[in-house]
């Protein structure tokens, strides 16, 4: 058996940065479902929140999995779950693409304050403003 510990910082946003997430409730509920959901699949999330328009995740990739079958994954049955049980007022989509960058084991845990303090942080800071940083620091095109 390999032993691998990858850790990869996820963020996708809703389709045109729609606030569907627009309450502090719905997101709990949101992250439960996805974390739990994830483990059923075999995929561990360390990590996961977000805000209104936009979710983190911080995985850990196992020996056979991809980072884009496990957004994919994720991304999809979380908008078939949302929509199914009608948990936003208009259909829920997610924005086709998404950031993703790796975390060493000496990052971890100022990553998990970020993802757990999104809702403080974004008091100060648009998606938008994160989305800008988040290309310029990731050199990003």
């Amino acid at each position: 058996m390999p032993f691998i510990k990858v850790y990869i910082h996820t963020v996708f946003s809703t389709k045109n940065r729609t606030p569907y997430l627009h309450t502090s409730t719905l997101r709990v509920k949101v992250s439960k479902h996805i974390k739990e959901n994830a483990a059923a699949k075999g995929i561990y999330v360390d990590m996961v929140n977000g805000f209104s328009d936009h979710c983190h995740c911080l995985i850990s990739l196992g020996s056979n999995q991809n980072i884009e079958k496990i957004v994919q994954l994720i991304k999809g049955e979380f908008s078939f779950w949302i929509n199914k049980n009608q948990l936003t007022r208009e259909k829920f989509v997610w924005q086709d693409e998404y950031f993703a960058v790796s975390i060493s084991e000496s990052m971890l845990e100022p990553v998990r304050n970020y993802i757990r303090n999104q809702e403080v942080h974004h008091t100060k800071q648009t998606f938008a403003e994160e989305y800008l940083k988040f290309k310029e620091k990731y050199n990003f095109e």
